[in-house]
């Protein structure tokens, strides 16, 4: 024991090393301008952040020290500290305020038990409902904090039904499988998909936007197809004809009791923000088009984190029962993943360091043997690549690095849209599924002592192999459609190289 701790304190210490002193070797031995700065910290930062050297938000901010020291006037800290406050970051802010009060009231749970409960009680069903009310919660909800909510209710459906060792595992990587695959569909699921429409933003500012509606349009395809899929891998050899689970659910549902008047307005004000992130932005079918109301008078230029940030200052001033609010500071502040905010951050002024070096250009000129390179085998390669990386690294972390150089390899090397390659990246990086370590809910679930590390990864290789399929066949189909991507028609006039 004593060794192996040793061992884990030596090799942190390597890798803390590691970082500046590659970022050293650049500035002495390559080239000490501006690029070469932007190359050394993002080494240093791949190797902080992957590794865990230091707290990953920590790592974060080294943006904010680094490039006013040795890059130049060009990266003043006024101009570096601009991306931590960027839009993007205060609408997951704000998307996170409405998902703790869902969780202070208990309003998630409740919409959970009832989706179990509706879609059956045999094995199949069951595993089928919990697969299904995990994806849905976290659409909206920290993937994190669905599969800690669902863990104890699983767990006591698999102790009410006796010794099935089979249906234990089988419920227990539903349940993180879910998590991790329902929060691609919404673009506060999950955060590389904030990274994703920051950094694609950060890079081509005269972009089309990519709005609420037309990531639902790409990400809700891919849970629908892949979830069912999820489920008809882990419940074959179930049994099909009913249980006794529905007694354990129904038990969960009365210790509940009715609605509680905070869980009804937290439900009205959650449906009120997704309407309204949904119908900010005009929505076209086929030759009609339904304006968005942003488009409207004094609402022009509203965007979604306006509304994430104004709906979640009312759950401040709702009441929650007799003196109280639905929402206190001591709750958020306990509940906030501050960290994951100063990591958006980090990554966004990384990726106009990037863009603004010079270096997305650079990399994208070292891979000209791209050119001409067919779109379905560069969408395959990006979505294998990032799937299996992302098994021992921060898949956030990893999409942060990432999505600024292929953006430059698209519009540099393989002259096609950005978005060819950013959005396999994007998806990806949420559908790893082989190891504890690959995603919080694989290590949540893992934790309960019901998954042999086996099991996890028999299952958990085949899902990265079908999710590959998945987000490469939906990518490359529907992006033409959702995004107007034109394969063979080179970079658009807005993506021209960065940098």
């Amino acid at each position: 024991m004593g060794d192996e701790a040793s061992r884990e304190v030596g090799g942190s210490r390597v890798w803390l090393a590691a970082g500046p002193l590659f970022f050293l070797a650049v500035l002495l031995f390559w080239r000490h301008d501006p690029m070469g700065v932007v190359v050394g910290l993002t080494v240093w930062m791949a190797i902080w952040w992957m590794t865990e050297a230091i707290p990953i938000p920590a790592t974060s901010v080294l943006p904010m020290a680094i490039l006013p020291l040795f890059a130049g006037s060009e990266f003043t800290l006024a101009k570096v500290t601009v991306h931590y406050g960027n839009w993007y970051v205060y609408l997951f802010f704000g998307g996170f305020l409405i998902a703790i009060a869902m969780e202070a009231t208990g309003l998630h749970r409740r919409i959970a038990l009832h989706l179990v409960r509706r879609i059956g009680t045999s094995p199949r069903r069951l595993l089928l409902g919990f697969m299904l009310a995990t994806a849905l919660l976290s659409m909206w909800i920290s993937n994190t904090a669905t599969t800690l909510m669902m863990l104890p209710i699983g767990l006591a459906v698999i102790e009410h039904l006796g010794d099935r060792p089979r249906f234990g595992t089988a419920l227990m990587l539903g349940i993180a499988y879910a998590a991790s695959i329902g929060g691609i569909g919404t673009l506060i699921g999950t955060p590389p998909n904030i990274a994703f429409r920051g950094q694609f933003h950060e890079l081509f500012p005269g972009a089309p936007e990519v709005t609420f509606v037309r990531w639902m349009a790409i990400g809700l395809p891919v849970v629908a197809v892949f979830l069912p899929v999820c489920w008809m891998v882990l419940a074959r050899g179930l049994e099909r004809r009913a249980g006794t689970g529905r007694e354990v659910i129904e038990a969960e549902i009365a210790q509940l009791g009715p609605m509680s008047k905070a869980e009804r307005r937290v439900l009205v004000v959650f449906s009120l923000t997704a309407l309204l992130w949904i119908s900010r932005s005009p929505i076209r079918f086929g030759s009609f088009t339904v304006p968005g109301w942003s488009q409207i008078g004094f609402f022009r230029g509203v965007n979604d984190g306006v509304v994430a940030v104004f709906m979640g200052l009312v759950l401040f001033v709702l009441p929650s029962r007799r003196g109280r609010k639905i929402l206190d500071w001591q709750t958020v502040h306990k509940k906030m993943p501050w960290g994951i905010l100063l990591l958006f951050g980090g990554g966004f002024a990384l990726a106009g360091a990037v863009r603004d070096s010079g270096l997305s250009a650079e990399v994208g000129r070292q891979f000209g043997f791209l050119a001409g390179a067919p779109p379905l085998i560069v969408i395959a390669a990006c979505a294998a690549t990032v799937t299996f990386l992302t098994e021992v690294t921060s898949n956030t972390a990893t999409a942060q690095i990432l999505l600024p150089l292929v953006a430059g390899i698209a519009t540099g090397a393989a002259h096609v849209d950005p978005r060819v390659m950013m959005l396999p990246v994007t998806i990806s990086a949420s559908c790893a599924f082989m190891l504890p370590v690959a995603t919080p809910p694989n290590a949540v679930v893992f934790g309960s002592g019901r998954i042999p590390m086996r099991a996890m990864v028999r299952y958990g290789f085949l899902l990265n192999l079908i999710g590959i399929v998945i987000v490469t066949l939906i990518c490359y189909f529907l992006g033409p459609v959702v995004f107007g991507i034109h394969y063979g028609a080179g970079a658009p006039a807005w993506a021209s190289p960065v940098g």
